[in-house]
């Protein structure tokens, strides 16, 4: 059976000041009308019942959580008491998805990407589902075809002949490669032998907790003693005092790029990780002016600007003018004013909020 792990425990400080601890990027609407979380659940249905749906985000977010997906048990929506990066949340993961079926085959995805269309998406897991079946000790990937030389993504590489029999191309990894330099990138780009790494993985439970096991069994031992107490009266107590133990490491670097029989599945649908204010033009597109706007705004003279206002302050009005190539962010108690070139540095922001300890703003 087909289980899937949504990964929301992010805290999508690019975003800021819309996104904050208690209401990241992933319970956000920046494509729609369903937030970024509500609109990955979307994405399963008709491939897992909401039985088979595992949340696993931080414990601050378990009730907001819970509130935007009425549907999913609350005991599937799972609180790290500390963050670990993504290893130990799909090690937990899976521990908790094999105790309850032995051979369940796992789609782990994150909580905040743009995929459309859905029926594309479901016909490309049904897929690898297909493949898992054929070999249970494979782990399968999606790559993005790169359109441009991403310095923010991950890539991988494949190997040159695509595997026979598939219904969209297929390969064997050679390997993981870390986010590049502009340089390495374009050289990654004129190659046409690696992809945009997703982050959508799809395995066995059993496979990737022998993994874990395998090369991390630090990680491995913590998660064991947690998953022996699935369904007792301390569970709780023993994933609060086990978990903040384990080392945290990216799945990416704890086993992906040491198992030796990954594929890689050409990804048939469109792909957007939304990492920042400038992801919004794709997505929404621009006007005239290359602005893209949400929200009450009057825009004059502005030309290649984001204007997004929240939607708790329907009634207020945004005025631009003379602007050019700025982001413009207003929410309730906060507005946030910034060169679109100088977007990497709203981290260095949310980090001199914290120094001050304005936490009010975080």
């Amino acid at each position: 059976m087909l289980h899937a792990t949504i990964m929301a425990g992010g805290a999508g400080t690019r975003f800021w000041p819309a996104s904050r601890k208690g209401q990241p990027k992933q319970l956000l609407k920046l494509a729609g009308d369903r937030s970024m979380l509500q609109a990955t659940v979307d994405r399963l249905d008709g491939l897992c019942d909401s039985g088979q749906i595992m949340v696993v985000t931080n414990q601050a977010l378990v009730e907001p959580v819970a509130t935007q997906l009425p549907g999913i048990p609350r005991s599937s929506i799972i609180g790290e008491p500390a963050k670990r990066d993504t290893a130990p949340c799909i090690g937990l993961a899976a521990s908790l998805i094999a105790k309850q079926d032995p051979d369940a085959t796992m789609i782990v995805m994150p909580a905040d990407h743009l995929i459309t269309p859905f029926d594309i998406f479901q016909q490309a897991i049904r897929s690898a589902v297909k493949l898992v079946d054929q070999d249970p000790e494979s782990i399968v990937t999606f790559g993005i075809q790169p359109t441009y030389p991403a310095e923010v993504y991950g890539y991988i590489e494949r190997d040159g002949e695509a595997i026979g029999d598939t219904d969209y191309p297929t390969y064997r990894v050679s390997r993981f490669r870390e986010k590049p330099d502009a340089a390495t990138a374009s050289q990654f780009l004129d190659a046409g032998t690696f992809y945009w790494n997703s982050g959508i993985f799809l395995w066995k439970a059993k496979t990737i907790l022998e993994a874990i096991k395998r090369f991390e069994p630090a990680i491995y031992h913590s998660i064991e003693k947690i998953g022996d107490r699935i369904g007792a009266d301390d569970f709780e107590e023993t994933l609060q005092a086990e978990f903040p133990k384990i080392e945290g490491k990216s799945i990416d670097f704890a086993v992906m790029e040491r198992f030796e029989n990954v594929l890689v599945v050409q990804a048939p649908f469109a792909w957007d990780d939304l990492g920042n204010w400038s992801a919004l033009p794709r997505v929404h597109g621009a006007d005239e002016n290359g602005n893209t706007v949400s929200g009450k705004t009057l825009a004059i003279e502005t030309r290649n600007c984001i204007i997004h206002s929240d939607e708790s302050a329907a009634d207020h009005l945004v005025v631009t003018l003379g602007l050019e190539n700025c982001i413009v962010v207003h929410t309730p108690d906060a507005t946030l004013v910034a060169n679109r070139d100088d977007e990497s540095a709203i981290k260095q922001v949310v980090q001199s909020l914290e120094q001050r300890e304005w936490n009010q703003y975080l």
